[in-house]
């Protein structure tokens, strides 16, 4: 199956639909995504239809959580907190009904999803190989996919290193054009952030996975960042959340 994988796209429509024109133009079996469709950006409701008419499969995200009032928002940035109230008041009642349908993992099909991690799929933000390692030999599946980071990245374990005590994993950021062959080995996958990467490079992020070939490449779409930021500025939202569009972090 040829899957487009796509992660955290937090409001951000310009983004998502620089990235779904991208995936028209190949041909991709099923769309996925990895949870918070809202938060941060100024076009919550837009962003939902698409992703609830697009994507086969959807998780639910600590943001998309937030909105719902299923999750404290005390340990939120200031910014991450503004911008959860300000969605709450915006939002239609059909992006609302849409969010509480999600959960925050599947593990139903040969690669595992979770937004967050393996082993706390809300919270965690896997960034480093140690860290990597402990939730690679708990996860449900040999490869996993997780959003939450914003940052394109990918870890892995060989076959006889998933035991407890084993080795560490090893990883790294992925640039556009990455490709991971997948036939072996044990994998945890972050694809990056379709409307707000922290990676440094402030194009729009997505992963192609085939699950045929075992392979999986990392794509990066330029959108129009001014469109997206303008439309934060028309909003009560923070400022701060338009600027950082144009830089990635």
């Amino acid at each position: 199956m040829r899957l487009a994988i796509l992660s955290d796209i937090h409001a951000n429509l310009a983004a998502l639909e620089a990235v779904l024109a991208e995936i028209d133009g190949d041909e991709f079996d099923e769309i996925w995504c990895l949870g918070d469709v809202v938060g941060y950006g100024a076009e919550p409701d837009a962003c939902a239809q698409l992703v609830s008419e697009r994507a086969s499969l959807c998780l639910v995200g600590n943001h998309d959580l937030a909105v719902l009032g299923a999750l404290d928002i005390s340990s939120f940035s200031p910014a991450a907190a503004e911008a959860v109230r300000w969605t709450r008041e915006v939002a239609t009642p059909e992006t609302l009904e849409f969010l509480e349908r999600l959960e925050p993992a599947d593990i139903s099909h040969e690669v595992a999803l979770y937004h967050a991690s393996p082993r706390d799929p809300v919270w965690e933000y896997v960034l480093w190989p140690d860290q990597a390692a402990e939730c690679i030999r708990m996860q449900d599946a040999r490869v996993s996919l997780v959003g939450h980071s914003h940052v394109a990245l990918f870890f892995a374990l060989p076959e006889d290193g998933a035991s407890a005590g084993g080795p560490e994993a090893r990883g790294a950021q992925a640039g556009a054009g990455t490709r991971l062959e997948l036939d072996r080995g044990r994998w945890l996958i972050n694809p990056g952030s379709v409307g707000q990467p922290r990676d440094g490079d402030p194009r729009a992020a997505w992963l192609e996975l085939d699950t045929d070939a075992w392979a999986a490449t990392y794509r990066r779409v330029e959108y129009e960042i001014d469109r997206a930021a303008e439309a934060i500025a028309a909003t009560d939202l923070p400022e701060h959340l338009a600027r950082r569009l144009y830089v990635g972090q």
